[in-house]
């Protein structure tokens, strides 16, 4: 999601909006894949935007050159990027099977996006640094076209609208719900590292390289229900599932 902090900066710079305009430009391909029906492409656009998307903040506070200007054009970037791109492939993949419900049920990922990142933005000064809330945008993404690469991989064209109606509406619940997830944003990357993380890090690219579609979309769906079984073990989810299973 928007590394976005508290900036005061007005200039722009060029480095970390190389980052942003790159993942803009990825998503922007991955909805003329789509409309030419090449969904590999699409899904595999989808996730150079994602990394695009974690570079551009993590160069911008490394270099110090982190802006308003800067802050924005991300937030502008992931509403095509992580909203309405993952929504066309998913569309133009099988939710058009649908009709008139599957183009409804896309713009139900767009909406929630745009809903989330607006959320976000207005708590980035007051919302704790270790969590998200709500489902981030970019592993939402990653879910929907996951589905998609996963079923074109294995010859799928289409024919399984249903479920993939109803992965998008989970997923856009998500966005907005607020539940908590990690954001993995106190670790350090220019700290020391024992050599065994490094091991860790090969091993992550080898099965990465062994099958992307299935290990990725594996990796998000896993991200993406962490929240909700976290959730369940807090005292507050216990609090409520104990009041449910009375009524």
């Amino acid at each position: 999601m928007t590394k976005r902090t508290k900036v005061i900066n007005r200039g722009i710079y060029l480095l970390p909006n190389l980052f942003t305009t790159a993942g803009l430009f990825a998503g922007f391909y991955a909805i003329v894949s789509a409309m030419n029906a090449d969904f590999t492409i699409a899904s595999i656009a989808i996730f150079v935007a994602m990394i695009m998307d974690t570079l551009d903040g993590r160069v911008a506070r490394m270099t110090q050159t982190e802006s308003a200007f800067g802050a924005e054009y991300d937030s502008l970037t992931d509403i095509v990027a992580f909203g309405v791109a993952p929504a066309l492939v998913i569309y133009s993949w099988g939710l058009s099977e649908l009709g008139k419900l599957g183009w409804l049920v896309a713009f139900m990922h767009t909406a929630a996006m745009a809903l989330r990142l607006a959320r976000f933005n207005s708590q980035v000064a007051t919302a704790e640094k270790r969590y998200f809330v709500g489902l981030p945008a970019p592993a939402a993404a990653g879910v929907v076209v996951g589905f998609v690469w996963i079923h074109h991989d294995l010859g799928y064209i289409g024919g399984n609208s249903i479920m993939a109606a109803i992965i998008t509406v989970l997923v856009s619940i998500l966005m907005v719900s607020s539940i908590r997830y990690y954001s993995f944003k106190d670790i350090d990357l220019r700290g020391k590292v024992p050599f065994v993380a490094l091991l860790c890090l090969v091993l992550v690219f080898i099965g990465i390289s062994v099958d992307p579609p299935k290990v990725l979309f594996t990796a998000f769906a896993l991200y993406a229900l962490s929240g909700p079984v976290l959730f369940l073990r807090s005292k507050k989810g216990i609090r409520g599932l104990k009041r449910f299973i009375k009524k």
